[in-house]
């Protein structure tokens, strides 16, 4: 499939783009200034057909009305009925993509939901912010809209225009009449979703009760330092960077021979595909990685081990990528594991299988990962990290001596030495991890939590992030430590670990704990539009960082992926204060500036290739998009000359 332009600077003025079918020229000077900012089609070669071009506004009507929704009374919210002009896009990415009005005096509010009778007219319930159990605000729009406040609205606002952007079965956009009733909105809005997400009213003290003292800037950004954000600006290495015009280029295309469940990326010569039939093996050039014919079938049972009958879902790289650790769930939809099979790349066979022990009694394993950054590319590895709901540690496959286990019978599994670690009480609820390049850990949690661990002790977490409440389903980290992405359903948040001890001295929240100068991140989002275009399964997820290996080296871009598109960002202009996307914005800072690459599938993973593979004058090693039946290559530079690592 194909690759689309960046949504960034998008000059769209059909004079007719924007209409009612029933309204006459009298509106069309308001009109025209809307026009410089709506969505149409971006060039495409092919886009997905999410939105009905036909759908009207009846049918949408009649939808809405069949769902007999019950909702409070829209009066606790101040006197007199609020008005605003409410808008429908009709035909998601097509050229003949256009917005009508869907009513042009439309009353709305915020109101509370969730069974209905008096209780549900009451503005956040309890003085301690619960409000009715099971109620929760909705966003009431004329006779068409009922959206739950959430970060699924993936709600945007033009401040400058007086309008916000969100969906809700649809994408519709609101304009209203003066800045003062915008502000408005915006400030109920936020103040809705706090108490959607935690159940309290959005006071002060509550603020302070969730994010606490030291985070205050995450729910009052204005406060917030950004002298770190404004500091690293301008100390990154210089390379090309990937422009608004530039084209992303398929290289090739290939069938990926049976459902692919993972991607591993290799930094030296090979990269792998974990799909129904085995592991896939790639050649990794420059252009990206192209089929070798080759597959270590899980059918082969010379090992006899009882994990040949299950498909793997997660390979890692060892021991100068000559071998390969395998991760099994126990059952579909459960992602722990008991044990791991190691793979001999050059032979093409499963050597062993590995149980999950601590103190004679088997554990499981959510995931694992690698020591650091560039661990995989060391010939002698042999530990490596784990992590579980409530545990976070290492595994050794050496016995106590320091002596590699012998391979036995599968009845017979050799055991990981529990090497050091922590087994926490519960409700951490540990959900992802990554290493940095000197072996700090990060670690996301269900309530959004953000941890950082020394390398040095894995019992407590230097400094913990609160998060934004959105449970984080995989995180990253760059190779020195100073930005870690979390990706959540609907947003990417990015987190700047610097601060200045007490001495004056700058260092990653992996060393210390932070003070009171932490600055807020910054969230990468989806347009309303192509949030809504994205296909069925609209969730973001694998967010990474390009991928280097080395000190000095930058990472350059961020890709994620959501449904059929991998989505691109430019990581320094994420890092720019002064880029245009924050201006005009109120809350957190969010980047709606980024490139899409479109496939016919929902796309299992997209990463960069390793650093190696980047080309001169390139912006970017090719990145590798992995569907459940092809696997693509794109390049981000035309040019064939290596880049030179000076």
């Amino acid at each position: 499939m194909g690759t689309s332009h960046s949504r960034e600077g998008a000059d769209l003025s059909d004079s007719d783009d924007y209409h009612s079918e029933t309204e006459d020229r009298d509106d069309e000077e308001e009109e025209e200034e809307y026009e410089d900012v709506h969505y149409d089609a971006v060039e495409r070669q092919e886009t997905p057909q999410t939105t009905s071009s036909n759908r009207t506004i009846d049918e949408i009507d009649t939808k809405l009305k069949s769902l007999k929704l019950k909702y409070g009374d829209a009066s606790s919210q101040g006197s007199g009925e609020r008005r605003v002009k409410l808008y429908l896009h009709l035909g998601g990415n097509s050229p003949k993509a256009k917005w009508i009005v869907s009513e042009k005096s439309a009353p709305y509010a915020f109101v509370k939901s969730g069974g209905g009778g008096e209780d549900d007219e009451d503005e956040g319930g309890s003085s301690s912010g619960g409000g009715k159990k099971n109620s929760f605000w909705i966003l009431r729009v004329g006779a068409k809209v009922r959206a739950r406040v959430s970060t699924e609205m993936q709600l945007k606002m033009f401040a400058d225009q007086r309008r916000v952007d969100f969906v809700d079965s649809g994408v519709w956009a609101l304009r209203f009449s003066a800045d003062e009733e915008f502000r408005r909105f915006v400030n109920e809005y936020h103040d809705c979703l706090f108490e959607n997400v935690y159940g309290l009213k959005a006071t002060e003290e509550n603020k302070v009760k969730v994010y606490g003292k030291e985070f205050i800037g995450w729910a009052k950004p204005e406060t917030a330092d950004d002298s770190m954000w404004e500091d690293e600006e301008g100390g990154e290495e210089k390379f090309t960077p990937l422009r608004a015009n530039q084209d992303l280029m398929e290289e090739f295309e290939e069938a990926a021979n049976g459902g692919v469940h993972s991607l591993t990326l290799g930094a030296l010569d090979n990269s792998f595909l974990v799909n129904d039939l085995g592991v896939q093996v790639y050649r990794n050039n420059q252009k990206g990685i192209h089929g070798k014919g080759i597959c270590v079938s899980f059918d082969d049972r010379n090992s006899g081990s009882r994990l040949a009958k299950s498909t793997p879902k997660k390979g890692m790289l060892m021991r100068a990528e000559t071998n390969m650790m395998l991760m099994s769930p126990m059952k579909d939809g459960n992602p722990h594991s008991t044990g791991i099979k190691q793979l001999d790349i050059e032979t093409g066979k499963i050597v062993t299988e590995w149980k999950f022990e601590k103190d004679g009694t088997e554990i499981t394993m959510r995931d694992i990962t690698n020591d650091n950054k560039g661990s995989q590319l060391d010939p002698s590895e042999s530990t490596f990290l784990g992590l579980d709901d409530n545990r976070l540690c290492q595994w050794d496959m050496r016995d106590k001596s320091g002596i590699v286990q012998t391979i036995g019978k599968a009845s017979d599994s050799p055991v990981l030495q529990w090497s050091e670690g922590h087994q926490f009480s519960r409700g951490t609820n540990f959900q992802c991890f990554a290493s940095t390049g000197d072996g700090s850990i990060v670690v996301g949690s269900l309530d959004g939590k953000i941890r950082l661990y020394s390398r040095r002790s894995l019992r407590q977490a230097k400094t913990a992030f609160p998060g934004l409440g959105s449970p984080i389903t995989h995180v990253d980290v760059t190779y020195d430590g100073k930005w870690v992405l979390g990706t959540t359903d609907t947003y990417l948040i990015l987190i700047c670990t610097l601060f200045t001890d007490k001495d004056g001295k700058t260092k990653t929240g992996f060393g210390g704990r932070m003070g009171n100068k932490i600055p807020a991140p910054r969230l990468l989002k989806l347009m309303p539009l192509d949030s809504h275009s994205a296909g069925g399964n609209n969730k973001f997820h694998g967010g990474h960082f390009s991928w280097v290996t080395e000190n000095g080296r930058q990472e350059r871009h961020i890709v994620a992926t959501v449904g059929k598109f991998s989505v691109i960002w430019d990581f320094q202009q994420v890092k720019n204060s002064g880029h245009h996307c924050y201006k005009n914005q109120q809350g957190l800072k969010s980047c709606y500036c980024y490139k899409i690459v479109l496939k016919d599938e929902s796309i299992v993973e997209s990463r960069f290739m390793h650093d190696n593979y980047a080309v001169s004058n390139s912006p970017e090693a090719p990145l590798v998009v992995a569907t459940p039946m092809k696997v693509s290559s794109i390049s981000l530079s035309g040019s064939k000359q290596q880049r030179s690592r000076g």
